[in-house]
């Protein structure tokens, strides 16, 4: 039996976490029968990071290597149709939503004018992770965020850098369907994973208005959403 690991649920969105959120849509997009469980202890995880994927006892980490394993272990053909040129979109996006990561965690857990409101809304929906909890993954996120770089940023040039990721999404997408046609791909997947953790928050940030001012993310959001809800 597949099983998903990766982090709590927030906001109505199966997973808090962008990349974790990636690959639970891509199993749900191709119809994977899988359980998926939440959990804050990464010390089981390879690399000690969420999310991983556990299948008839092999393990497999990264999101990206994740779908990679099961569209070869499972001949998955949700790509089989892409053009050399749309494979490379497709990189070229999940490359640039790697970017988005950063200033999107750092919302949350830096910046003081959001963090409160991400804190809140960890603890009300999740009774079993306490403040201090909290306090110990933000004081971790900071440390990355240092030497990551991003934290060495001024606010507003943070959220620059992110608004510039969500414009070159934004302005790849059509006002129906999916990146390349009617249905969805890995690249879909993908980018859900990312705009959903903004969009569907209830926690104003530059990001968020950035999304609910293009109606290209919001409605490329909600149809992934949909579909993926449809297939659960």
């Amino acid at each position: 039996m597949l099983t998903l690991y990766s982090y709590p649920d927030l906001y109505g969105v199966a997973d808090n976490n962008a990349f974790g959120l990636k690959v639970y849509a891509f199993m749900r997009l191709c119809g994977l029968e899988f359980e998926h469980r939440h959990i804050l202890d990464t010390s089981h995880a390879p690399r000690g990071q969420l999310p991983y994927l556990s299948d008839d006892g092999e393990t497999v980490g990264d999101s990206d290597a994740i779908i990679a394993y099961l569209k070869g272990r499972y001949d998955l053909r949700v790509d089989a149709a892409l053009s050399q040129g749309q494979a490379n979109l497709d990189f070229l996006v999940r490359r640039t939503l790697d970017d988005l990561y950063w200033p999107m965690s750092y919302s949350r857990w830096r910046d003081e004018r959001y963090w409160p409101a991400f804190r809140d809304a960890v603890l009300r929906e999740h009774a079993d992770v306490t403040a201090n909890d909290l306090e110990a993954a933000r004081e971790y996120n900071r440390q990355r965020y240092h030497y990551q770089g991003i934290g060495r940023y001024e606010p507003d040039q943070v959220y620059v850098r992110g608004i510039g990721d969500l414009r070159v999404v934004a302005d790849l997408l059509g006002n129906s369907g999916f990146v390349f046609g009617p249905e969805p791909a890995t690249i879909d997947a993908a980018i859900y994973g990312f705009v959903a953790n903004i969009y569907f928050y209830e926690i104003d940030t530059p990001l968020k208005a950035y999304v609910v001012s293009r109606p290209e993310l919001v409605r490329h959001c909600r149809a992934v959403h949909e579909r993926i809800a449809a297939k659960a």
